[in-house]
């Protein structure tokens, strides 16, 4: 992506914007009456679209060439989205819409852990702490919840594990062409979903569901989070992110009358608590000179 003056509360708004964006994806799922392969195959062609107009949009034609660079680093990074793909809608087609955003909410800390394991990066203690905290609202809501499946979470769990080891391996290389990235991921996942989707002649109405998944919460949702990572610490990127779990229910419930159980609104509140608490430390944080 071209470079950007650095501005902290610009990147703030950009990336909140992603998150409004990949929250919409619990509501997409209930409007969209197909089965998971379908739904993977046709998110994958609008989402790949929605990606390459990006990609020419702010490269020009020069930005294609990134699918010759990708590398063996850059190919282990589109095969970890295509796999994320496929849990994400998995996880949502299987289990609530609040336990999958409450799960994936625990990315900055798997992140920050993976960070300190692969690249020595030893987190702050309030990230030790919220990640703690996190794991306690978790356990709360996955344990104790009886709104989710045992099956759902565990995909929940692997897209938010795949997550954390994307954001590492941003982090640790850079240079990666993400958005060929991108787009590869979409198309891998629509030819592997091909043989086990059983409406590929979906109706207008339901072209225009999966068309709106596929550009908003896939392509702007991530076109947008690359856009605002620029401006922020990695660690307040993925913080910004998980802000997802208490506006993806939120959407279901206005709509759909989905009301979260008790013990998942808990747990999220734990998890939001350890968040926003995480956020306020980094801010008070004196910035280096």
């Amino acid at each position: 992506m071209p470079a950007f003056r650095p501005d902290r509360r610009l990147g703030f708004l950009i990336v909140t914007a992603s998150t409004l964006a990949w929250s919409t994806a619990g509501l997409f799922i209930r409007f969209i009456d197909l089965d998971t392969a379908s739904v993977l195959v046709w998110r994958g062609v609008f989402a790949t679209l929605g990606l390459l107009a990006v990609l020419l949009a702010t490269q020009g034609l020069a930005g294609f060439k990134g699918f010759a660079r990708l590398g063996r680093t850059g190919w282990l990074y589109t095969f970890i989205s295509t796999a994320g793909m496929f849990l994400y809608i998995g996880a949502l087609t299987n289990t609530s819409i609040a336990h999958v955003s409450v799960i994936y909410a625990a990315v900055p800390f798997l992140a920050a852990g993976l960070g300190w394991l692969m690249l020595g990066e030893r987190p702050p203690a309030s990230a030790l702490l919220a990640c703690a905290a996190a794991l306690a609202g978790a356990v709360i809501m996955v344990g104790f919840g009886h709104d989710g499946t045992l099956l759902g979470d565990l995909m929940a769990l692997g897209m938010t594990i795949g997550m954390a080891f994307l954001i590492v391996i941003g982090r640790r290389s850079p240079d990666i062409p993400t958005l060929p990235a991108g787009a590869l991921s979409g198309v891998i996942a629509a030819v592997v979903a091909l043989p086990f989707a059983t409406t590929l002649h979906p109706t207008g109405e339901q072209i225009m569901l999966l068309a709106a998944f596929g550009l908003v919460n896939s392509a702007i949702g991530f076109s947008l989070f690359l856009i605002g990572s620029r401006h922020l610490p990695p660690v307040e990127t993925a913080l910004l992110g998980a802000l997802e779990a208490p506006v993806a229910p939120l959407w279901v419930w206005l709509v759909f009358n989905e009301t979260p159980a008790p013990a998942t609104l808990i747990g999220g509140t734990v998890v939001m608590a350890a968040v926003i608490a995480h956020i306020l430390a980094e801010n008070r944080r004196p910035a280096p000179t």
